[in-house]
């Protein structure tokens, strides 16, 4: 293991991670390599009570994310007298903090010895107080001063202390002080509220390191929301509630400890790891390797190979500004070299890496957590999940092809790509990917499954050069750690704004708004749900947009008789295009980044390169065929006309078929696309019919002009 362990990725260009050397580094390279081994022996061998696991796996995401991210930059000069000022602040925060963790170690002491704890009233009087002054003061004083580059700044220190003294206040209350029974009620324990009020706090900070502002302005909303309920008008007001009672509720299984943080303790963090081995394992390179090889070639090669790529690689990477990041790096410059304006192989990358979550078997860990709030088999939703994911990425494939056309770009040369017929031969690279799934159709629990792909990704690695021998395994488990601190921590605040939900019953309020919209119009009160799932989404990595909307929105559309099945991927799969929405697209922000684009024109573009996404949910509500919810002969005719409308729609959007269109052509082959939609075969008819003769039309144009040169 080398003494340098790198940061967490910060999401904004003002924050400062830092690379901690020497025993720091060390220390938390160890500590990554044993959390993450933890989960798998947890998962595996030991399974600990639900509620202790869930907290620490909460507590270990704060502990190594506020040691591997760094406070808030404030400029080079005063250096020596701000490190001064920045010690100063973290002893008077750490004094307090150290208390309040004396006080929680002292508990789990006599607890583990004798049962139970003496006089808990008078023993953590001033426990609560205590902890929550030192932290906020941390917080705040964090904001402004830093410390030396490669170390762990004192305030950060103060906040790893404060997330343990937290989060283990609350598992010894488990038992000890009845948390299960008293959480939520009147008799709720005031210094249990004060531990999750910090923990509270603690999340939100991080989240801002690791995830930016856009979510902690969402939860501090819902927050706020509980406590101001009274004086809200409409369907909005709610009695309101103490803050003892509040958070003491959202620390529960009704909230923080409920199917977000579910998901990320089990399934998300598994298939980061298996994400993890792969890397190491270079299966992951072959991936995009295959991509290269299969559609380099091509007309405008390299954003077909981004579609591929991005595809294979976002199914597994659980957000969608990641993905870019790790893909985009390789396909947008090549883009950029064949032709292709920066805005649009940024967004190109952005939508494609954003299809990556709607793509089976793994969906970016969203089809875990559909499974987890649905109910519905995994099985049952990877099978309805692809016929929507082929028309996304068929849709994306035309609108790259149709551009290329329309700006006569080249492929990549022969030189270029790898040769298709070496990496045929190592196609048993694949084998990780086929064990998951073909566990998970032989009726393996999806962790079990996930610990096989992850083992058989080492042991396939054999048959490469890349062999993962214990030194590798080791940078495996410490990299999937990093890697993961980011979406467990948005999962755990996600789980704030689903606790507030629960507890006000607003999303039983909003279900009635939207029965109101329905008796006007069904379809009008699915373009609200659209818009309110877009808007929680945005800025939200993909698992925690959907766990936010699936409690808000798909209650609503379920009692409006839409299935469950149905109502789900609705709210899926505009929680995940959030991610290329203006204005808040991170996505294709991230694509930006990289090729050097505006940023908003890039997501406008990006908007429209994806725009298949925008309608593909009204296509399978009204034709639920593409779902796998019919007869097999309606599901084959509702595949193909849909594969037909997104043609057309693609053509519509970049203005070309065989030849340019004009406006009024693309507007009637526009119409033709949304023909498609319903499902019904009189409109399919009418729309293959218009867009045939558009094709035709377009295709004689061309004959002309090759008559006339």
């Amino acid at each position: 293991m080398s003494d340098a362990i790198d940061p967490v990725p910060a999401q904004r260009d003002e924050s400062a991670s830092h690379a901690l050397r020497g025993w720091q580094g060390k220390l938390f390279g160890l500590l990554c390599v044993l959390y993450a081994a933890w989960h798998l022996y947890s998962l595996n061998i030991a399974p600990l009570e639900t509620w202790l696991f869930r907290i620490l796996h909460i507590c270990g995401a704060l502990v190594l994310g506020f040691g591997l991210t760094s406070v808030l930059l404030t400029g080079p000069d005063n250096r020596l007298r701000k490190v001064a000022m920045e010690r100063s602040v973290a002893l008077i925060a750490g004094l307090p903090v150290i208390y309040a963790l004396v006080l929680t170690l002292y508990g789990v002491f006599q607890y583990w010895n004798a049962g139970t704890v003496e006089n808990p009233d008078t023993t953590f009087a001033y426990f609560g107080v205590s902890l929550a002054a030192g932290t906020l003061l941390a917080i705040v004083a964090g904001w402004f001063l830093r410390g030396n580059e490669g170390r762990i700044s004192s305030i950060d220190w103060v906040l790893v202390l404060a997330s343990i003294a937290s989060t283990g206040f609350i598992a010894l209350s488990l038992d000890a002080l009845n948390l299960r029974l008293r959480a939520g009620t009147p008799f709720a324990d005031p210094q249990n509220a004060w531990a999750a009020f910090v923990a509270m706090a603690l999340m939100l900070e991080l989240t801002r390191r690791v995830a930016g502002l856009a979510l902690v302005a969402i939860a501090a909303i819902f927050v706020g929301y509980a406590f101001l309920g009274p004086w809200l008008p409409g369907f909005l007001e709610h009695r309101g509630y103490d803050a003892k009672r509040f958070f003491s509720y959202v620390f529960t299984d009704n909230g923080i400890l409920g199917p977000t943080t579910a998901v990320s303790s089990t399934y998300i963090i598994l298939f980061i790891i298996f994400a993890a081995f792969l890397q190491s394992s270079k299966v992951g390179d072959y991936f995009v390797n295959l991509a290269f090889a299969t559609a380099g070639r091509a007309r405008g090669g390299p954003a077909k190979v981004a579609v591929f790529a991005s595809g294979l690689m976002g199914m597994i990477n659980g957000t969608s500004a990641g993905n870019v990041v790790s893909t985009g790096s390789l396909t947008i410059p090549l883009m950029k070299r064949v032709g292709y304006r920066s805005q649009s192989a940024g967004a190109i990358e952005a939508a494609a890496s954003t299809g990556g979550q709607i793509m089976p078997p793994i969906m970016g860990a969203g089809a875990f957590i559909m499974a987890e709030i649905t109910g519905i088999p995994y099985t049952d939703l990877v099978i309805a999940a692809l016929i929507p994911s082929v028309l996304y990425f068929v849709s994306i494939y035309f609108m790259v092809d149709f551009e290329a056309k329309r700006l006569g770009m080249r492929g990549m040369t022969s030189d270029e790509v790898p040769k298709f017929r070496k990496l045929a031969r190592q196609a048993f690279l694949f084998l990780p990917i086929f064990i998951l799934v073909g566990s998970l159709f032989l009726g393996y629990s999806v962790i079990r499954a996930g610990t096989l792909a992850i083992a058989s990704a080492a042991v396939v690695s054999w048959l490469t050069p890349f062999r993962m021998g214990p030194l590798q395994i080791i940078e495996a488990l410490r990299n999937a750690s990093q890697m993961s601190i980011q979406i467990i921590t948005v999962c755990a605040t996600a789980g704030i704004i689903v606790g507030v939900i629960s507890l006000t019953g607003v999303g039983a309020r909003f279900s009635s708004l939207l029965f109101e919209l329905a008796e006007t119009s069904k379809l009008l009160a699915l373009i609200f749900a659209m818009i309110i799932s877009i808007i929680l989404g945005m800025g939200m990595p993909t698992t925690a947009a959907y766990a936010v909307a699936a409690s808000v929105v798909a209650p609503g559309l379920i009692e409006l008789g839409i299935a469950p099945l149905i109502a789900h991927f609705f709210v899926f799969y505009f929680a995940v295009v959030s991610a290329i929405t203006p204005p808040v697209a991170l996505a294709a922000y991230a694509g930006a980044a990289i090729a050097g684009a505006e940023p908003m024109r890039t997501s406008v573009t990006a908007f429209r390169v994806g725009l298949a996404a925008f309608i593909v949910p009204y296509m399978f509500f009204y034709s639920p065929g593409l779902l796998m919810e019919a007869s097999w002969i309606e599901i084959i005719r509702n595949a193909i006309t849909a594969i037909i409308g997104v043609y057309f729609l693609s053509g519509a959007v970049q203005g070309y078929l065989m030849s340019p269109l004009a406006p009024v052509w693309r507007i009637l082959l526009l119409g033709a696309a949304l023909c498609m939609i319903s499902g019904d075969w009189r409109t399919d008819v009418i729309g293959i019919v218009l867009g045939a003769a558009l094709w035709l039309k377009s295709r004689h144009d061309v004959e002309r002009v090759a008559r006339e040169a």
